[in-house]
């Protein structure tokens, strides 16, 4: 088996905003730069309004449906 090898991470940066600079140009890959990025929910807040909104009878029977 031939083993994998990854690119630095500063490579891996390099290359990346040279192809957003070549494919957008330098305008639109600053701007794209700057989007604000989107904060993940906690874990365990995620999971808790996932519970809010969850059905439990349809989840039972979606998990423990007789084969």
């Amino acid at each position: 088996m031939k083993a994998t090898r990854y690119m630095s991470d500063e490579l891996v940066v390099q290359k990346g905003v040279e192809l957003l600079v070549k494919g957008l140009g330098p305008a639109e890959a600053l701007r794209f730069l700057n989007f604000p990025r989107e904060r993940r929910i906690e874990s365990v807040k995620r999971h808790r309004e996932w519970q809010k909104s969850l059905d439990q009878e349809l989840f039972f029977d979606d998990v423990f449906v007789e084969q």
